[in-house]
């Protein structure tokens, strides 16, 4: 074979796989163009058993400033109806959209009543669903979990009129912040994620997000008492609390039962001062020996942001100065992940997506935490601890220990650490420092 032959027989192949790359595009193109009615159908006919929709994502629509009418997208999962058929073969795992756009307010309920239902799926079953859409509420962001009014018939006495006034505003001004802030951006998160910090206590109904340095330890402690795992708060060492594993997650159920308990449950989230929370997460993790942290992030730490460190703490990851950790909490290119310890409360538990029953404050943590207690009939005996989970010797973190801390930054530095946390400040309705 001469060398035009060659160079024709090529030529020829790559027309032929041109040909091939452009009509597998078309194709791929038409089925992403599948309209909801003919995917619909697809759904009916493909499943010979009723179903009932699950929401595996919710998404933000508009952004700020924009013309179009608030609303937020909702992929479904489609199961049957009848639990004995889950996870069977003929499971309907079939994803599509459904939009949801918000009618003005004078007209949504009649909107939410003339609104097409899921073949096989009643409209009570719907308004379990999770999102406020389908309710017909004034809710311009997609929740996965309906706000519940508190129980409040098992409360004694008049001391907790001033506690419950101030929950009730600290609700109304979460909900508030969230109808007007939570389309900034897109945003796209997997059911699953969103309830990974959640934790449940079946007894007495109660979902407890998870906020690092702001008393999560002695609330798992609270927990497990609550669910007959312990007789008291003081017998439950620091490892069993953290490593032990005797309280379930949220995300360790099915999507029924995740949906079930985040609709029925009393849904609880302790908070703190967002710098407050940051400074004490320092001064835990790099201020005292720590097999985990100083290796893994003290390392990387030192390594990228000290010029000219020694051998010693390249190896061992220990000393790490503030300086350098917030030089890499606010690199956009860390050496090492972020953690749930500085994480922004806004990404563990997701208040604009669900609607918290109850919002406590570290400030005033054993009053909101001992008035919660009474509000889900929790024993009359089981009291809140005031003990320190670790490093009980040492000054708590306070607004002059943060100030102190700051002083070793720029101002620049400062500015931008607060602008890190600026939407835990905003929503939690906390004073934004003087940097």
């Amino acid at each position: 074979m001469n060398l035009r032959q060659v160079f024709v027989s090529l030529l020829i192949f790559g027309v032929a796989g041109l040909l091939l790359f452009m009509y597998l595009q078309a194709w791929t193109e038409e089925q992403n163009t599948v309209s909801g009615e003919k995917l619909q159908q697809q759904i009916t006919m493909q499943v010979a058993v009723p179903c009932r929709i699950v929401a595996l994502w919710v998404q933000m629509c508009p952004s700020v400033g924009s013309t179009e009418p608030a609303c937020s997208r909702i992929l479904v999962w489609w199961e049957p109806r009848n639990d004995q058929l889950v996870g069977k073969t003929h499971t309907c795992q079939i994803v599509l959209h459904e939009d949801f756009v918000l009618p003005p307010p004078e007209t949504q309920r009649k909107a939410a009543q003339s609104r097409h239902i899921p073949p096989g799926l009643g409209r009570q079953e719907v308004a379990m669903m999770g999102s406020r859409q389908w309710q017909g509420k004034a809710d311009p962001f997609g929740a996965v979990a309906v706000s519940l009014p508190l129980n409040k018939t098992l409360v004694t006495g008049d001391q907790w009129k001033d506690v419950d006034s101030i929950q009730e505003k600290r609700r109304s001004f979460l909900y508030e912040f969230c109808k007007k802030y939570n389309s900034m951006k897109k945003l796209r998160t997997h059911l699953v994620h969103i309830v990974s910090r959640i934790y449940v206590e079946d007894r007495h109904k109660v979902l407890y997000c998870e906020v690092p340095k702001a008393g999560c330890s002695n609330w798992k402690r609270v927990l497990m008492v609550l669910n007959g795992l312990a007789t008291s708060v003081r017998n439950i060492s620091h490892d069993d609390v953290h490593y032990g594993k005797h309280l379930r997650k949220l995300d360790s159920y099915d999507l029924r039962g995740i949906y079930t308990r985040l609709n029925t449950y009393t849904k609880t989230i302790f908070v703190r001062d967002p710098l407050e929370r940051l400074v004490s997460a320092f001064r835990d993790k790099f201020e005292h020996p720590n097999s985990y942290y100083h290796p893994v992030f003290g390392k990387a730490i030192i390594k990228k942001y000290r010029h000219n460190a020694n051998e010693e703490a390249l190896e061992t990851g220990s000393g790490v100065k503030f300086k350098e950790f917030i030089q890499y909490l606010l690199d956009s290119h860390r050496p090492v992940g972020m953690d749930i310890h500085w994480e922004q409360v806004s990404k563990l538990c997701y208040p604009c997506l669900i609607n918290y029953d109850f919002i406590g404050k570290f400030e005033t943590l054993e009053e909101d935490a001992n008035y919660f207690l009474q509000l889900v009939g929790a024993p009359a005996e089981l009291k809140f601890p005031r003990f320190k989970d670790r490093h009980s010797s040492d000054e708590r973190t306070s607004a002059e220990v943060v100030r102190q801390y700051l002083k070793e930054l720029s101002k620049e530095e400062r500015q931008l650490t607060y602008d890190f946390y600026y939407l835990d400040y905003l929503m939690f309705n906390y004073t934004s420092p003087i940097v």
